[in-house]
């Protein structure tokens, strides 16, 4: 989880091949009106997330173990998705702006998300810190690295669902 460019999809498809889990790009799962909207360069609601975070949350719910990327920029997104799967932990991407913005304008021709919203996905965010079930990785690693990280920091526990 984490804000736009941070490395959400990179790094949850390297986990869940580590973990030989399935794997969901949270993305995939907005409702057309939501890629409009952000294609046009305006920010998200809450209103527009509930929908989206309803359908995640029932993937959870039906697909676990399973790696799933997703923002989930506010605490109260988190917790929607910690009812829907109460084993959940977030392996939240740290990423400061000036990189975030960068990446997000380098993904600019394949990724229908707008340079412009960085600076919105930054207001939103609430930092999971110190929740229960979060581990914090910076985005400045390579992805093997956060995977080590995320997978280090998570405990033994991420390994007993896994076949090698």
């Amino acid at each position: 989880m984490g804000v736009a460019g941070c490395g959400k999809t990179s790094v949850g498809q390297a986990l869940a091949q580590a973990l030989h889990w399935p794997f969901i790009e949270g993305d995939a799962h907005h409702a057309p009106a939501s890629i409009a909207k952000m294609q046009a360069g305006r920010p998200l609601t809450d209103e527009d997330r509930w929908g989206w975070l309803e359908r995640l949350g029932q993937m959870l719910a039906e697909q676990s173990p399973v790696v799933l990327s997703c923002s989930a920029l506010k605490r109260a997104y988190r917790d929607r998705l910690r009812r829907a799967c109460p084993s959940l932990r977030f392996v939240f991407i740290d990423i400061d702006r000036a990189l975030a913005l960068q990446r997000v304008a380098d993904r600019a021709d394949r990724h229908f998300f707008s340079s412009t919203l960085v600076d919105s996905q930054f207001a939103t965010l609430e930092s999971p810190v110190g929740e229960p079930g979060v581990v914090a990785v910076p985005a400045t690693l390579t992805v093997v690295d956060q995977v080590d990280e995320a997978l280090a920091l998570l405990g033994p526990q991420n390994n007993q669902e896994t076949a090698p």
